[in-house]
């Protein structure tokens, strides 16, 4: 394994995108790509899969429903039934109607902070977590790309300046 990494400076993400996929289709690993904003396709040309962020959302949501479900019905019934504006108090389904807008915001609360809490776990976006952005102009207007050095160093600095690269660097590789 290489202790090597080169770092590819862009400055357009239209000539990143199309750098991104030359890169793959001469058979080159990317480990890393480092943008100051979201590249629309970027995802595809990078060849990851589809997220399932979605259906965490869905169960995060039904979670939230039952937790909603099983409060009201322990509060409201079981517990400390109340005669509110003439309610009957003795069954959850005739009160449901009124329970709708609680069923609702429990869905969506649950669903909101459990989608934050897995998305800084799933990122490693830990609190004091030290940065790992190799160069501070990708947080600015630049794009970085970052391909590990397999004895391959001359062509894919050669393959690299063809993509449109704007400076070209090999680094040690931090673990």
């Amino acid at each position: 394994m290489s202790d090597q990494v080169v770092h590819a400076l862009y400055d357009d993400d239209d000539v990143l995108l199309s750098a991104v996929k030359t890169i793959r289709a001469e058979k080159h690993e990317i480990d890393e790509v480092y943008t100051p904003f979201p590249v629309h396709g970027l995802d595809k040309a990078l060849g990851l899969a589809d997220t399932r962020i979605a259906i965490m959302a869905f169960i995060y949501g039904c979670i939230g429903l039952a937790v909603a479900i099983t409060m009201m019905n322990f509060i409201m019934i079981e517990d400390w039934p109340q005669n509110i504006g003439g309610k009957p108090s003795f069954s959850y389904l005739e009160n449901m109607p009124a329970f709708v807008p609680i069923m609702f915001e429990m869905t969506v609360f649950f669903a909101a902070h459990l989608m934050v809490i897995t998305f800084y776990m799933r990122s490693k976006l830990w609190p004091f977590k030290k940065a790992e952005n190799p160069n501070p102009l990708t947080t600015d207007d630049k794009f970085l790309v970052a391909i590990t050095v397999h004895d391959n160093e001359k062509a894919l600095t050669s393959l690299l300046k063809k993509s449109g690269a704007i400076d070209i660097t090999v680094v040690e590789k931090s673990e």
